[in-house]
């Protein structure tokens, strides 16, 4: 049976996806195909490529964002993407799709003429830069000449190159929108943040009838994009709201 996995974008909120994965393997369940965006392309880059769950929570632990080493000079950003070519590299040591041990889809944002792009073949660490580039805090990546952002931003949950190939698929959601009050809204960027995540979270949600399961949990809307700090709290609700979800469904993946 072909299961797919569609990993969708949210930050640090990503870790929950590395919990879903636990959760998965301890019912036997393998997914055969990967789709992701932003921090899902990231776990799902990295299981893939056949690293275990622990290693891939390690890296998100680890890997620190706001370095001095990581600021951009002079490039439309805060933080130089190419900065993080190295990270992955030392898990990706093959930087190459073909590399992978399961088939992957990546979804990037081209940031000059504003179409959507799905990467699953060549080079493989620059789509992952470019899927993980949330905008204005990350320079665009360039990938063949053409300049790349988050993926998140037009494709948070790409479970279209899964529909053809996978019998079941798996989605997970790790942004669900908080309920806020205009008094959450006092500065002209949170509002702009705000109108960005009602947009991700309605194309999302579109979507989740092409899944036979949909792991959303709620929780999460408690930890912030970058709050890198939560990384275990994030990792045990995706791993308890996958148990939960596969108890209420065990017919499900019964071949």
């Amino acid at each position: 049976m072909n299961i797919g996995l569609v990993l969708s974008g949210g930050g640090a909120r990503g870790a929950a996806h590395i919990g879903v994965i636990k959760a998965l393997e301890e019912h036997g369940i393998f997914p055969t195909h990967i789709a992701g965006a932003s921090a899902g392309a990231i776990v799902g880059a990295l299981y893939a490529a056949g690293v275990p769950w622990p290693e891939i929570l390690t890296f998100f632990k680890t890997t620190p964002l706001f370095h001095t080493k990581r600021f951009a000079r002079k490039k439309p950003g805060f933080l130089n993407s190419d900065n993080f070519y190295n990270d992955l590299k030392s898990y990706l040591p093959e930087d190459s799709f073909d590399a992978l041990k399961k088939p992957l889809f990546i979804t990037a944002a081209n940031i000059v003429d504003g179409t959507s792009k799905i990467f699953s073949k060549g080079q493989l660490i620059k789509p992952i830069i470019a899927s993980a580039s949330f905008p204005g805090v990350f320079t665009p990546t360039e990938i063949n000449g053409k300049f790349y952002v988050d993926g998140g931003t037009l494709n948070n949950f790409p479970v279209e190159p899964l529909l053809n190939t996978c019998d079941k698929i798996i989605g997970v959601c790790v942004n669900p929108l908080k309920t806020v009050s205009m008094k959450d809204l006092k500065h002209s960027y949170s509002v702009i943040e705000r109108a960005y995540k009602i947009k991700v979270a309605a194309e999302s949600s579109t979507k989740f009838p092409n899944c036979d399961l949909v792991i959303n949990p709620q929780e999460l809307v408690n930890y912030s994009t970058f709050g890198m700090n939560n990384m275990d709290a994030i990792f045990n609700l995706g791993y308890t709201a996958t148990q939960s979800a596969l108890e209420k469904n065990k017919e499900l993946f019964i071949s």
